[in-house]
């Protein structure tokens, strides 16, 4: 596997090696020696599955300590651009972001450890979004970010956006307090 750091310290883009031949194709998406030995130790406690139409965006979220969430994500079919904000704030990059594009082709992976808030838009009809996290979901520890907010300047890369009500209620960064 390739690991490329980003510019925020910890998010890590990883590609996979694929084997392809004429059946089709194979490879591993989460081997806990295989991440141990490349920087990421963590026990993941819980699998996380969302099915989205075109134009779903879904976000930004986060898990307050004591119950934060790391979060290895991908794509299994479809496109999404995946954004992460640094919400560490001892952190030289607090409020910056990274977006990667993943796809089901492209089979690339993103590991977001915990004091970042994520969120994804979808750039495909039928996209399957999996993520695997370090922590249960708590519903009292839930957090989120207003995904259009102008201070993060995040260009989601679809014209329409379809949010949930409850991400329409997130909080602007300039109001943010953050626990990490």
């Amino acid at each position: 596997m390739e690991i490329i750091e980003t510019k925020i310290e910890g998010l890590l883009i990883i590609k996979p090696r694929i084997f392809e031949d004429e059946r089709g194709y194979f490879f591993e998406s989460w081997s806990r020696e295989s991440f141990k030995n490349n920087g990421i130790d963590v026990d993941f406690v819980q699998d996380n599955q969302s099915f989205s139409s075109k134009g779903v965006l879904r976000g930004l979220h986060f898990q307050n300590p004591p119950f934060e969430q790391g979060k290895l994500v991908r794509v299994i079919q479809g496109s999404v651009l995946d954004v992460a904000v640094d919400i560490r704030k001892a952190s030289p990059t607090y409020g910056e972001h990274v977006s990667v594009h993943l796809t089901g082709k492209n089979k690339t992976m993103v590991w977001i450890p915990s004091g970042f808030a994520h969120g994804f838009s979808t750039l495909e009809d039928e996209t399957i979004f999996s993520y695997k996290c370090s922590g249960i979901y708590n519903k009292q520890s839930e957090g989120s970010l207003m995904w259009n907010d102008s201070d993060l300047n995040i260009d989601w890369k679809i014209k329409e956006s379809i949010i949930s009500e409850k991400d329409e209620q997130s909080e602007l960064f300039k109001n943010f307090k953050t626990q990490f």
